[in-house]
């Protein structure tokens, strides 16, 4: 009867709310890595293993040829450089807009301010292959394509809605005393927002940054539009390159993809503490 009642309690424990949170943890994390770990398999086989019969889940004899056909085949470390200038610049340059507009609405009295945020919301839903052509006209008329410019701007703006609306948050938690005590003390309004506001809102500027460079990295139909160069395009356009017309050179795009793909799990590991807690922070302050 013991053993009966306990085997019952453990299932009940399985399938109680902690047991169905763990489960659908679990879920989460193999939907998350398992299409970077069967990519990363990939990138380790020959191309005639890959075709065999039945599929071998592991590598029967793992090689980094792949990797060295990926930098031979296509200049895969200066699409690299390209995506790192475009996504580091276009990341800081919405930072810094996206921290003075967040301040002035959260700090100045905006009469319309409910409505400023409105629209800052509403503008990030249009979809971007409708902004495509305007955005392209604009650059060709400016002279600009083929340049990182190109880029720069257009993924500037398409950052700031984001990453005003994270910021925006954390200042409105920021004290205005903080702010009062260092004009006291001789600041200017600018002056206590980068010195005293920014700072106390690091892991908020961390959270807008990680999603800004992770979005301009990964971008790819403004990138494939308006730097079509073979000197100029950025990573996601060059794997794109790899691909013959009649072949899909699956083993070496994989280990492209994996190359790409580093930088962001660098990025996303040493700033891992500050960007989970700024997205809890933001969400319980929003």
């Amino acid at each position: 009867m013991s053993a009966v009642t306990g085997s019952r309690v453990a299932g009940q424990g399985l399938w109680s709310g902690p047991g169905l949170r763990l489960i659908a943890a679990g879920l989460v994390v193999f939907n998350g890595f398992f299409p970077a770990l069967w990519i990363l398999f990939t990138s380790l086989k020959p191309e005639s293993e890959l075709v065999k019969k039945p599929i071998t889940w592991w590598p029967q004899a793992p090689s980094l040829a792949n990797y060295v056909q990926a930098f031979t085949d296509q200049p895969l470390g200066r699409y690299l450089l390209n995506s790192a200038i475009v996504a580091t610049l276009s990341t800081l340059l919405s930072l810094f807009v996206s921290a003075l507009a967040a301040y002035a609405i959260a700090r100045l009295n905006l009469r319309y301010r409910q409505a400023v945020l409105t629209t800052i919301v509403a503008s990030s839903m249009f979809p971007l292959v409708t902004l495509l052509v305007p955005i392209f006209e604009t650059m060709r008329a400016l002279g600009l394509l083929n340049t990182y410019t190109a880029l720069v701007l257009p993924y500037t703006v398409l950052n700031l809605p984001v990453c005003t609306l994270v910021l925006v948050s954390f200042f409105q938690s920021i004290p205005r005393d903080l702010e009062n005590a260092a004009m006291i003390d001789g600041c200017t309004r600018l002056g206590a927002l980068w010195h005293v506001v920014v700072p106390l809102a690091a892991p908020g500027v961390f959270t807008a940054g990680l999603l800004a460079f992770v979005n301009a990295w990964d971008e790819f139909l403004l990138a494939l539009s308006l730097n079509a160069g073979a000197t100029m395009r950025t990573v996601p356009v060059g794997i794109a390159l790899y691909q013959g017309e009649f072949t899909f050179p699956w083993p070496i795009i994989s280990a492209a993809l994996i190359v790409a793909l580093v930088p962001m799990a660098l990025l996303i590991a040493a700033f891992q503490e500050r960007v989970v807690g700024g997205l809890t922070q933001g969400g319980l302050k929003g």
